[in-house]
């Protein structure tokens, strides 16, 4: 209809330069409109009859339009339009090849759809003009001779790789324009500023077809799952599992976790609206110390259309470490007899204690010799932070010098170690707390003033955010575990301890007989580390007045304890970008060195020992990185699909021999041709901009068959400048006719025709 009314197609506005191709200027043209409006409003004047009130307007409006339309064809307007030279210039025609073109939709893959694009006349038009050039695509560009060479079986799709590909093989041939056939699912994140860039200064349009619909009608899609990295051995590992389905709501289906085919932990769940990204829990255990391959999947439903993407797979470090606690208490008490047992019976946690008998002798338990702790609690950074947690027990402040107050505070924030409060009749406000650096580290801002200590009955109850928290996580189900924890028997004590900050979240409430709930059990990130506070020194009636295989004393203590020192980091701390490299080759490592007081180490030695699958091994250097002390990364190739290991070890020279640091462990995974089927709708956005940025056309299937005309509007390769007049439109005669027709009808409709 456009071409019709307008004598050519959009393109060609889009792309032409508008002219005036008559001798006069353009301002003779505005001043004769200007005149020719004075004179027909002095006729109207004169001889308007019957016309009153605002009919003398229109009338004139009307007839001004006419005439100036009149003259403005009298200037001859035209088009002016570059053009590509028939048979002198070059089209590359760019065939997806990746699997997401290996979906079957309504009958027809969407590779075989393409095909039919190519075969139903619009490569012969373009054969008929031009030189064509075909290609198929995929990780890189391969030139074929006919669409059926295309397989779809290519690992992945990079468009922005192939785009530059094309160009660097035309760059000395008179390439005129781009034809990509494409569903837009690329896996190397797009297409960067840098191609599009190179295109657009080459001025070559990139024409795009988008292949698929962009969403199925019935599908599930595992998005993603996050979930920690690394782990101690036989911790709960808490996994958030986010999905996003169509076509199946109030539908139910099994979400689990599995390992090798085993399944782990599952659970029913229920998909709400289609299209609405929702997010489920599964909480495990980690098992023992291994690197951990799992699946996260949910079993296909009936009529899916794409089942390769139900699944996504995590690898996760159970780790062989035994994280070592210094556990401080000032008196004996119930509270800190059990403690120790309850830790002692975990094979990943080490707990040091020192304990108060009297004001001036201390008990040690758990240390390796003789030396620790030989000076009472540690007054250098080295011998603290040789620790990866801190229990401060029923202790007031002014037990600890201002020199080891502070020492605390950068065991937590330098050194990144957890550090966990207790209550007590001589600690928290009662020791002095609130005017010591402890203030800081606490996450809760504690009342100045005596009497905060009570040593009635209280009933634990968790809140909203505890309910799912694996730190309170007696039972699977948030409903259940929160019932259970109102069935515990009452704590012994409670404590106030104030409002907690921002930042800070409460976990679980105390709520005294009396009336009124206070923070019992709250957590907080600080600096590099983490802090808590369990305002009570009466939980050890969980394990006194229940049944004796009952375990949730042990359970709570030992989660709580975990969770304080999961994620000290040791001297050496090794990280990559994403455990799972989904069509990717490149991986990069990354390390932070650190001294025994965890200061930045500029002049370490570091490198990474890598094993991988068919017994794959490789030493690489990591240098350091400018502007970041202590700082060291390096970017690797994984040639082969598989699972990798990479233990990095740091050492320094001292006196000429080389002396380690610390070591790592950092564990990835290399996948190829999973990412073409998530995220595998068409990308409608990415082909549009592609060819808007480009000064292409986003083309359908169905519309592809325009391509072949207005592909020759371009100002790449050889081209000619023409002129077209646009005098003769058949939207001008139309617009002439409109305007002399409706000023007839007005005047009829007055009587004064």
């Amino acid at each position: 209809m456009f071409q019709f009314l307008f004598k050519y197609p959009s393109a060609a506005f889009s792309k032409g330069e508008f002219v005036l191709l008559a001798s006069w200027p353009a301002w003779v043209l505005a001043a004769a409109i200007l005149i020719a409006a004075g004179v027909i409003l002095w006729h109207i004047t004169r001889n308007r009859g019957r016309l009153g009130g605002w009919r003398p307007v229109a009338v004139w409006c009307l007839q001004t339009a006419l005439v100036a339309l009149v003259l403005f064809l009298l200037w001859r307007p035209a088009l002016s339009i570059a053009t590509l030279r028939p048979q002198q210039n070059i089209v590359a025609v760019l065939l997806d090849d990746s699997g997401s073109m290996a979906i079957r939709e309504g009958g027809k893959t969407r590779l075989e759809q393409a095909t039919a694009v190519l075969r139903s006349g619009l490569a012969k038009s373009l054969g008929e003009r031009f030189q064509v050039r075909l290609y198929r695509f995929g990780k890189h560009l391969e030139r074929i001779q006919n669409p059926e060479e295309a397989t779809g079986k290519a690992e992945a799709s990079r468009i922005g790789e192939s785009l530059k590909e094309a160009l660097a093989e035309a760059s000395t041939l008179p390439l005129g324009a781009v034809v990509l056939l494409s569903d837009g699912a690329d896996n190397a994140g797009g297409i960067d500023l840098e191609t599009v860039s190179q295109i657009r200064q080459k001025r070559i349009p990139v024409h795009t077809i988008g292949m698929g619909r962009e969403r199925f009608e019935k599908d599930i899609e595992v998005r993603d799952v996050q979930l920690a990295p690394r782990v101690l051995a036989d911790s709960r590992l808490s996994a958030q599992v986010t999905y996003l389905q169509n076509g199946f709501t109030q539908g139910k289906a099994r979400l689990s976790v599995k390992e090798g085919g085993k399944v782990l932990a599952s659970k029913e769940i229920t998909f709400k609206a289609d299209g609405t990204p929702e997010t489920e829990t599964l909480v495990f255990n980690a098992g023992t110390a291994a690197t951990r391959s799992l699946q996260f999947s949910i079993d296909p439903m009936e009529g899916e259309e794409n089942r390769d993407n139900n699944a996504r797979m995590r690898l996760v470090n159970v780790e062989a470490s035994k994280p070592r606690i210094l556990y401080i208490e000032g008196e004996p008490r119930w509270e800190f007899k059990f403690i120790r047992r309850a830790i002692e019976e975990d094979r990943s946690l080490e707990l040091v204690s020192m304990l108060r008998t009297t004001q001036n002798k201390i008990y040690f338990q758990g240390t390796k010799d003789t030396k620790e702790l030989k000076d009472g609690f540690p007054a250098k950074a080295e011998e603290l932070f040789a620790y990866q947690g801190l229990i401060i027990g029923n202790v007031e402040a002014g037990y600890f010098t201002p020199a080891q107050q502070e020492l605390i505070r950068e065991f937590v924030n330098r050194r990144g170690g957890g550090v966990l409060f207790l209550g007590g009749r001589a600690t928290l406000s009662e020791g002095g707390y609130a005017s010591s650096p402890f203030m800081e580290l606490l996450p809760v801002s504690l009342p100045d003033r005596k009497g905060t200590f009570h040593r009635d009955e209280a009933n634990p109850e968790l809140t909203a955010t505890g309910r799912d928290n694996l730190i309170c996580r007696l039972e699977e189900q948030p409903d259940r575990n929160a019932e259970r924890w109102k069935k515990l028997p009452l704590l012994a004590d409670y404590q106030e301890v104030g409002a907690p900050k921002p930042g800070a979240v409460v976990l679980a409430e105390a709520r005294p007989a009396a009336g009124g709930k206070y923070p019992l059990l709250a957590i907080q990130n600080y600096g590099r580390g983490r802090s808590a506070i369990f305002a009570t020194s009466g939980s050890w009636r969980w394990q006194m007045q229940q049944p004796l295989e009952d375990r949730t004393h042990e359970m709570f203590w030992q989660q709580l304890l975990r969770w304080l020192v999961s994620e000290s980091p040791g001297q050496i701390a090794g990280a990559t970008p994403r455990s799972v490299l989904s069509d990717e080759t490149n991986v990069q490592l990354r390390a932070e060195v650190r001294s025994k007081s965890f200061q930045p180490l500029a002049n370490a030695k570091v490198q990474a020992n890598i094993m991988g699958p068919e017994g794959l091994s490789a030493t690489v250097p990591l240098d350091p990185v400018p502007d970041e002390e202590g700082i060291f990364a390096a970017t690797w190739t994984a040639d082969k699909p598989g699972s990798y290991v990479a233990e990095i070890l740091a050492t320094e020279d001292e006196g000429g021999k080389e002396k380690e640091t610390g070591r790592d462990v950092v564990v990835f995974r290399r996948e190829d041709g999973v990412a073409e089927h998530f995220n595998a709708g068409q990308n409608r956005e990415l082909l549009q901009k592609l060819s808007e940025q480009t000064g292409g056309r986003y083309y359908t299937p169905e519309t592809a068959s325009k391509l072949s005309e207005e592909i020759s509007y371009s100002e790449a390769g050889i081209t000619v400048r023409e002129t077209r007049d646009l005098w003769d439109m058949p939207a001008i005669f139309l617009l002439a006719l409109v305007l002399r027709s409706l000023e007839w009808l007005l005047r009829r409709k007055w009587g004064v025709v």
